[in-house]
């Protein structure tokens, strides 16, 4: 695993041991960076599930000015560390080791430009996340929610809870789903 593109080009990055992270591939990640390429330069960026952290630090090295990076696994958020420490990215970065829905309350910004989620499969999170974020003062219309999603996830609740689905990108497993407040 590897930064894509920008400032940290190339640069491996540390991994999670055991199987309670599932890294985005690099194909993956470099697909939806370009798709994200418009957005990226400037932004405030949260990476929800971090893991590793490498899509937080991959938007920071494509220019986002802030990163949260949320995970509340010890060993991923050594990780995490590793990574940005490594990166030289440690002072555009905040990390919130706590669960995602209560680390959505620690996070000070007047608008965060991306959100992007990457939860377990199969647990419903997306749906509680999506719930919670269309509440805070810092989700607003512009702000661009990703979420990556088992394949077979089902987003028929995103209108009723708010939220407009402005691009569906499908792989072979997975998918990613981007969406935008409609309030």
């Amino acid at each position: 695993m590897r930064v894509i593109a920008g400032t940290a080009r190339s640069l491996p990055l540390k991994c999670p041991k055991g199987m309670d992270t599932r890294p985005t591939t690099d194909r993956i990640k470099e697909t939806l960076f370009n798709i994200l390429q418009p957005y990226t330069q400037g932004s405030v960026f949260v990476d929800c599930f971090s893991g590793s952290g490498a899509i937080g630090i991959e938007a920071v090295s494509r220019g986002a000015k802030k990163a949260y990076f949320i995970e509340n696994a010890q060993a991923a958020v050594s990780c995490i560390e590793a990574n940005l420490a490594f990166t030289k990215f440690a002072d555009r970065a905040v990390i919130l080791k706590q669960d995602a829905i209560s680390a959505l309350n620690s996070i000070f910004e007047k608008e965060v430009d991306i959100v992007f989620m990457d939860p377990p499969y199969g647990q419903e999170l997306e749906k509680q996340m999506l719930s919670v974020l269309r509440n805070h003062r810092y989700v607003t219309e512009e702000t661009l929610i990703i979420v990556e999603a088992d394949i077979k996830t089902d987003f028929s609740y995103a209108e009723e809870l708010g939220y407009e689905i402005v691009k569906e990108k499908k792989y072979k497993t997975n998918k990613h789903m981007f969406l935008r407040l409609t309030r």
